[in-house]
């Protein structure tokens, strides 16, 4: 009988168990999709993006680790996220909350909680691995990673992604 209820019991908790963690946000309404749609923001060109996710990912790669890397623009709007083969779906969310805090404060991730403690309860904790974009002395952007073992070791990915498209960001 114990066996029984226990088989019971997973048959009914298997579905919720498997359900995908949510990483974006819902389909839009009708009437959103409808709503007038501005322009982006100031931001980096999407073939530096993706350079800079690409070899982010590949220096972690490199170091041992599966990392997601996203790079937005300048109000925090997603320009591209690349998840590495094998990389944890989690690492999706928690890079986004890494380049928010950039935008927000306009530093490292890392210096979040301390430069505006009061964002702690919107944007949860403040992790390393996020540093701004800039262009001259104008923040165009943030690229953050997330999947080592440390914040610090994303910092070191997203720092070489940045190097590599420095010198073409206007």
């Amino acid at each position: 009988m114990k066996k029984l209820f226990i088989a019971a019991a997973l048959l009914v908790t298997a579905p919720a168990l498997a359900q995908p963690i949510k990483t974006i946000m819902p389909n839009p309404t009708n009437p959103e999709a409808q709503a007038p749609r501005p322009a982006r923001a100031r931001g980096i060109p999407t073939a530096l993006a993706i350079e800079a996710a690409e070899v982010s990912n590949a220096t972690c790669l490199a170091n041992g680790t599966k990392v997601t890397t996203v790079v937005t623009d300048s109000v925090g709007e997603p320009i591209v996220i690349i998840s590495g083969d094998g990389a944890a779906t989690i690492t999706q969310r928690i890079g986004m909350g890494k380049a928010q805090w950039v935008i927000q404060t306009k530093g490292p991730s890392a210096a979040g909680a301390t430069a505006m403690p009061a964002l702690v309860d919107t944007l949860g904790t403040a992790r390393p691995g996020g540093i701004p974009i800039m262009a001259g002395s104008d923040m165009v952007g943030a690229i953050a990673a997330s999947g080592s073992p440390s914040g610090q070791a994303d910092e070191v990915c997203v720092k070489a992604g940045l190097a590599k498209i420095q010198d073409r960001i206007k």
